[in-house]
């Protein structure tokens, strides 16, 4: 027996972003000053680094949680069980139920009770919590409810992630770019195989690493709304990610005595195409090899950074063949890793 992933969703917004769209944009500095490049110029360089050619923005009557309901749906759907069978409903968030005409947080009730409301639950053991663990959140409720079904206190979980990146960040800040909304979910359960979860490792940095990602004032000084938006320090967070990233997925590699040759596809969180690209070829280099070819899908250039939205839907588009050059198999074997706000890292190593 193993626990296994059985069903995947994900819910994609229509609004579409492309990047010409900021070419009448003001980009400041923390300062408030110009950053001294033209709009044009931003762009060419943020394409470069990033890789984001556009982004899903959620429409105004949509949410984290009616974008997380649409996905939970799907997978529900997908893996055939009844939802009343579920025993937790996990969601994973960072910034809480952001309307478009508040921009106020709301996280009372849990997105995750508003979720199993809305999926109609009558069964009051569903354990439904929120889950804040920065961009790795999704992952990491993967691995949560894989240690509650492993300890036999639970049978089917529901894991979701999603978030309205879009809302909380600073459009006078050029790295407001990177960022997107959407939402993913699975169904994992304990199946009759000799796949599924095989090993996962999880860590946070908090001791010089915690504000790396935070909330800060608008880089436009004339803004005085008593609004935090979303800010980071990106060369600290890249240094960090290939700085240890490729460690923890060497760790949890290692630990599940797989073969890095049975690796078939790397998922990585959709952060930056740039740092991504570089974690794997670290990883790689980590066993004295080059990066084999085609071994990394990517989702960033079209949708964006979603936080945790990222992996699920990723992994959802190639199970759902809307990856081109990218297909999954019974049998194959995939490594998961995310690395964000906290900071922390999470890896898993995963067959099908």
């Amino acid at each position: 027996m193993g626990i296994a992933i059985t069903g995947l969703g994900s819910y994609i917004p229509e609004t579409v972003v492309k990047n010409n769209d900021f070419l009448n944009h003001s980009f400041l500095d923390e300062k408030g000053n110009s950053i001294g490049y033209s709009p044009k110029e931003i762009l060419e360089k943020f394409e470069a680094i990033t890789g984001i050619h556009e982004r899903r923005y959620a429409s105004a009557s949509h949410t984290a949680t009616s974008m997380g309901y649409e996905a939970a749906k799907l997978a529900i759907e997908d893996s055939g069980i009844n939802p009343e069978e579920l025993d937790y409903i996990v969601f994973a968030h960072n910034f809480g139920e952001v309307n478009k005409s508040t921009l106020q947080s709301n996280m009372v009730p849990s997105l995750a009770a508003r979720t199993k409301h809305l999926l109609k639950i009558k069964n009051n053991r569903c354990v439904a919590y929120d889950l804040i663990f920065g961009c790795p959140g999704w992952l990491e409720g993967v691995i949560q409810c894989s240690a509650f079904i492993k300890a036999k206190i639970a049978k089917k979980c529901l894991i979701i992630g999603s978030e309205t990146l879009s809302r909380v960040v600073d459009s006078f800040d050029r790295d407001s770019m990177i960022y997107s909304d959407g939402a993913g979910a699975c169904i994992i359960e304990e199946k009759e195989t000799s796949g599924g979860v095989l090993e996962h490792i999880s860590a946070s940095y908090t001791l010089e690493e915690c504000d790396y990602l935070f909330f800060g004032p608008s880089n436009n000084k004339q803004i005085d709304n008593g609004l935090g938006y979303l800010k980071m320090h990106g060369r600290k967070i890249y240094e960090f990610a290939l700085s240890h990233v490729p460690l923890a997925m060497k760790t949890c590699l290692d630990q599940s005595g797989v073969k890095i040759e049975e690796i078939k596809k790397i998922l990585i969180h959709q952060a930056n195409e740039k740092m991504d690209e570089g974690i794997v070829k670290r990883f790689y280099r980590l066993y004295g090899m080059n990066v084999p070819e085609n071994i990394m899908p990517m989702s960033i250039k079209l949708l964006g950074n979603s936080s945790v939205a990222t992996l699920p839907t990723l992994f959802h588009r190639i199970i759902s063949n809307k990856m081109k050059d990218h297909n999954l198999s019974l049998g194959d074997t995939i490594l998961l890793a995310s690395v964000g706000a906290g900071m922390n890292i999470n890896a898993m190593i995963y067959r099908l």
